[in-house]
């Protein structure tokens, strides 16, 4: 299966607008926003886990990040509240459960064999940073080689320089509207812009988003 694999286009997605598919495993399902591969795939995902549902026990061979969106995510190493970022790195492994239910956008497959850190970072507690700019906090998550991952907050009206991304840029709006040149993005779009792309950022609204760089090349 392949789904929006090609890594030099620039792609905006609505994920609203995308069915929920049936995985293997009853009760859990998947927004596939990009996909290469069957069950098997380096993948960029929404998860929907509902209440009293588990996936079967499984090795991440190149590894996993995710952002727990709804609820609370479990699995045999602990409980990860809506908010929770973990990165479970290549050769990990766990048997996920929920008792509440819960969504979360997930990466898989796209971690450096070098990248062996577990990490897990509840972004409700932890200390968000000032950025380059007035309106702009950050949180940072994961960094590892040309990779860097985190959370940015923008306040209403705030302005981003124009820049370019060496090895591209992915977000997931995780609420408000973040905007550029290039349109307006509300809560749930899905951004992937290719290596050396730019543009000038901005937010009226205000937003949060979630950030990767430098994986596309």
């Amino acid at each position: 299966m392949q789904i929006n694999t090609d890594l030099t286009q620039r792609l905006a997605i609505a994920s609203g607008d995308l069915p929920w598919l049936a995985s293997p495993l009853k009760g859990v399902d998947r927004i596939m926003l990009e996909r290469n591969g069957d069950e098997v795939a380096r993948a960029t995902s929404l998860v929907r886990y509902a209440p009293k549902s588990s996936f079967s026990h499984h090795q991440h061979d190149l590894g996993e990040e995710f952002l727990v969106l709804e609820g609370v995510f479990q699995d045999e190493h602990g409980q990860y509240p809506a908010g929770t970022y973990v990165k479970n790195p290549t050769g990990s492994s766990h048997t996920p459960f929920t008792d509440t239910g819960c969504t979360l956008f997930v990466k898989l497959r796209y971690l450096d064999l070098q990248d062996t850190d577990r990490v897990v970072v509840n972004t409700q507690l932890a200390e968000w940073f000032a950025g380059m700019v007035p309106g702009l906090t950050v949180l940072p998550l994961s960094s590892f080689g040309t990779t860097s991952t985190a959370l940015v907050r923008w306040a209403p009206g705030t302005y981003f320089n124009p820049h370019r991304h060496f090895g591209g840029e992915e977000i997931f709006v995780i609420d408000g509207v973040f905007e550029d040149e290039h349109g307006r993005y509300p809560q749930g779009t899905w951004l992937r812009s290719p290596h050396m792309s730019a543009h000038k950022p901005f937010s009226v609204e205000g937003c949060t988003i979630f950030v990767k760089t430098g994986h596309l090349c």
